[in-house]
């Protein structure tokens, strides 16, 4: 039986990343995946078709031009499911291309087998073929990611009703379509297709939606899927989904009925810990599938046993994943890392984009210390206007004590890219000062952070001690 310094099963950003690592400490990798291309839930129907889907509707719908040219404004006339599948399959070909080139560089084995543990020690693992083997480990990690949760209530037939994997499957684009679900995904799949002109409805049982992200941008948020003519429907749980005449029905608690083509089912993930055999080993996954672990190490209950990414579940982010793969392969192998910085960014690729890092206003305001705030609206910068920006802003949460920067939180074109200078500013003790004090290239975005900072110095004014 062939033994590894580390068995990884799941080829997804925590399970690569962690291979990798190991690899390049030279450790023998051995990386387990049961679907047909490298990549995991990630590649294949998560973080990058989601985002490659955006970034399609929003260049062929002519969205980014609006502001200039009206609401009215295509580039492509007729969009259909073809255009967006074509730049889909070119684009996950590549990601795995890219994949499996790191795998053979770093000299990552990898085979394509179910996984499930026998032992403390040993994976068994079994092709589509039937054909069973065993390999021994010194270290394991879990990454399987999650799967759409699929109540029993509900009638998926992948041709009406949907979950968010089959949802990248569609034969036609709908012409109407009811999202369930506030959370990242639904929101994300629900601004995605109303950029494509398609009438959307969005239910959601909660009176509220990302309720991690500060108040302000949500309402924005809010406000702009409404102003755009999508129907968003908060505390209205759904009691009832039919399919009546070719068509979908959703019927809430408070009686109302909701007519469309098809229906988007985004109501949670659960992890994809079903046949692993962790009662074999001494690991209990929650109701949801989910794996506890030891949040500095990303150990399980059981040592030299890891499990990191989606699996372990909040933030359940493609980057938070990568880094906890990566910290589990240096913990296993005894390598110190550094405390990880209190801070890191959470982005929602929904159109308009948000991101944010850090404390909300909320949050500041829950801690009692005294705090400002600076705001800047994207259609006051000169490349806002260049750009037909007419919407979205940064925020700037600062300590009016030490001035120092607390939380950065941006709604608005090119978001995730720009809360990175927020980021680093957080994480690197910067203040109010910086933004006041630094020349920012003009025209840009980021120019924002020097205006939102200026909106701040001007009511906490110049430092005691200057």
């Amino acid at each position: 039986m062939q033994r590894y310094d580390l068995v990884v099963v799941g080829s997804g950003p925590a399970g690569r990343r962690a291979a990798i690592q190991a690899a390049k400490l030279g450790k023998s990798a051995l990386v387990i995946d049961r679907g047909r291309q490298l990549g995991g839930v990630s590649v294949h129907t998560g973080t990058i078709p989601s985002k490659t889907l955006r970034e399609t509707v929003l260049n062929l719908s002519g969205w980014r031009e609006r502001g200039f040219y009206g609401r009215g404004y295509r580039v492509k006339e007729e969009i259909g499911i073809d255009d967006l599948v074509s730049r889909l399959h070119k684009t996950l070909d590549h990601e795995v291309e890219v994949l499996s080139h790191q795998f053979m560089r770093n000299n990552v084995r990898h085979t394509r087998a179910t996984a499930k543990f026998v032992a403390p020690d040993v994976v068994s693992l079994t092709t589509d073929r039937g054909e069973r083997s065993e390999v021994g480990f010194d270290n394991a990690l879990i990454a399987v990611g999650t799967r759409p949760h699929r109540p029993n209530n509900v009638p998926f037939d992948g041709e009406h009703v949907f979950d968010s994997d089959e949802i990248l499957e569609l034969g036609r684009l709908p012409r109407t379509l009811t999202v369930i679900g506030g959370g990242v995904i639904g929101v994300e799949y629900a601004t995605i297709f109303s950029a494509l002109d398609v009438p959307v409805t969005l239910i959601e049982p909660r009176r509220t939606i990302l309720d991690f992200v500060d108040r302000e941008v949500v309402d924005d948020f809010l406000h702009q899927m409404r102003d755009r003519g999508m129907q968003v429907r908060l505390g209205s749980a759904v009691s009832d989904i039919s399919i009546v005449d070719g068509r979908t029905e959703v019927t809430t608690d408070d009686g109302r009925t909701v007519r469309s083509e098809m229906v988007l089912y985004a109501a949670g993930r659960a992890g994809n810990v079903g046949g692993l055999g962790l009662e074999a080993i001494g690991i209990e996954a929650d109701s949801r599938g989910r794996v506890k672990v030891d949040p500095d190490t990303f150990e399980t209950s059981v040592p030299h046993i890891y499990a990191a990414g989606d699996v372990i579940g909040f933030p359940s982010l493609a980057s938070t994943s990568m880094e906890q793969g990566r910290v589990a392969a240096c913990h296993a192998f005894g390598v110190p890392l550094p405390p990880a910085p209190a801070s890191f960014p959470y982005g929602i690729y929904a159109v308009p984009e948000i991101s944010t890092v850090g404390l909300s206003e909320e949050q500041a305001r829950t801690a009692g210390a005294p705090y400002e705030v600076g705001i800047a609206r994207f259609r006051e910068t000169s490349r806002g206007h260049i750009m037909g920006v007419d919407a979205g802003f940064l925020k700037l949460v600062f300590d009016r004590q030490t001035r120092r920067l607390l939380g950065a939180h941006i709604i608005g074109e090119g978001a995730t890219e720009l809360i990175h200078i927020g980021q680093a500013v957080i994480n690197l003790g910067g203040t109010v000062d910086f933004f006041v004090n630094n020349t920012f290239n003009y025209p840009t975005l980021a120019e924002a952070y020097k205006i939102a900072g200026l909106d701040a110095w001007n009511r906490m004014g110049v430092p005691e001690d200057s």
